[in-house]
């Protein structure tokens, strides 16, 4: 009877040991084309608008996808420095996300406001989409307590 119960234990631990307590998956954030500004970005299920706002507690994870006609560079534009990438732009951390469906990924692990843009590129070889009005400054704004 003893060899089933210790067999259990040890079950259970490797379980505890493979998804650690608290381990949340990443928050999602996604680039896209609009047809008015050219392009947006929604994070986790918030619409899709060219500025954002949120609030996380510290270690919260992020993923981002570029899902636009363009490729775009992530850049930390203030709070407490992440490394995006081992690129540079002057002092700041960039992660270039250089084609439809690439993605990137980062932790906020200390408390403060992050500010984050992108740098957009030029429309893909063979892409033509119409816009209207100025192109959009993708602003995102993260409050981490």
């Amino acid at each position: 009877m003893r060899f089933p119960i210790v067999l259990l234990a040890l079950v259970a631990a490797a379980i505890a040991l493979a998804a650690p307590a608290g381990a949340k998956a990443p928050i999602q954030v996604q680039i896209q084309h609009a047809t008015h500004g050219c392009h947006t970005w929604s994070v986790g299920n918030n619409a899709s608008r060219a500025s954002q706002t949120v609030r996380v507690h510290a270690g919260a994870t992020f993923t981002v996808t570029n899902n636009d006609v363009m490729p775009h560079t992530l850049v930390q534009l203030a709070g407490p420095k992440i490394a995006l990438s081992t690129a540079t732009l002057g002092h700041m951390s960039t992660m270039r996300m250089g084609h439809m469906g690439a993605t990137t990924q980062f932790a906020l692990r200390t408390p403060g406001t992050y500010r984050f843009t992108t740098k957009a590129g030029e429309d893909y070889p063979g892409v033509t989409v119409k816009t209207t009005g100025e192109d959009n400054v993708l602003r995102l704004t993260v409050v981490v307590a």
